[in-house]
């Protein structure tokens, strides 16, 4: 294999490049909701979602990113792309009392009623966690933005306007910060790719980690979310090798 990714933008060129086709994360959700992204979508999803925070909501590097939803495949896109953008991503329950310019939300009506407490407040918007969501479905607050409705209409690859430092803080999550050169390097890459089982009730601090260290390693991820069994069935069925 060449060099493993050691940035946001290597990983997201693996993923376009390296057996592209190929899935590279696969969600269970509620309801037997089953979602698959080869290497290509995942990243297409993620540049989408970078331009969407750069065009729509000004994005930069030190942009401070909340992404108050809950460990999902969207908080996942809504992650890598904050980092392709160069931003700060804050997850969990500090994303609820961050000092955030952004905050992407399943819950816009709190989320909405916090910032307009804040000074400067931040720019709210509505994040609907339906696979198949086309647009937020219900009434949005005042000034908040509907992510699903909108994002699909941006370019579906992402050049950045600036790049951060390697010192600069890529994520924020239960009082720990990881930088921009820690973030690809917090495991140590298996010796050949594998899929992963990841189950969000183990909390971002298992999750992420493994799932960056598996991508870069070119490997794959089944995510499931709550409720969801990790059965001997469901083990086979994806060829569950870590």
């Amino acid at each position: 294999m060449d060099q493993l990714p050691s940035t946001p933008a290597e990983l997201f060129n693996a993923f376009r490049t390296r057996e592209a086709t190929s899935p590279r994360l696969t969600w269970y959700g509620p309801d037997s909701e089953r979602v698959e992204f080869s290497g290509r979508v995942l990243e297409n999803w993620v540049a989408k979602t970078a331009n969407y925070l750069v065009d729509e909501l000004d994005g930069e590097p030190g942009t401070v990113v909340a992404v108050d939803l809950p460990l999902h495949w969207r908080s996942l896109v809504w992650l890598l792309a904050s980092w392709g953008v160069g931003a700060t991503a804050v997850t969990g329950e500090t994303a609820v009392g961050a000092s955030a310019d952004i905050v992407a939300t399943s819950d816009p009506a709190a989320a909405w009623e916090r910032a307009a407490a804040a000074k400067p407040a931040p720019l709210v918007v509505a994040v609907a966690l339906p696979a198949l969501a086309m647009r937020w479905m219900g009434e949005l607050p005042p000034r908040t933005l509907d992510y699903s409705g909108d994002v699909r209409s941006h370019a579906d690859v992402f050049f950045p306007d600036a790049e951060p430092s390697p010192a600069d803080t890529a994520w924020s999550h239960g009082g720990k910060d990881t930088s921009y050169a820690e973030l690809l390097a917090q495991a140590p890459a298996p010796e050949a790719p594998r899929r992963m089982l990841l189950e969000v009730r183990h909390g971002w601090d298992a999750v992420v980690p493994v799932a960056l260290a598996t991508w870069a390693g070119g490997g794959s991820v089944v995510l499931l979310g709550e409720g969801v069994e990790a059965s001997e069935h469901l083990r086979s069925t994806e060829n569950i090798t870590g």
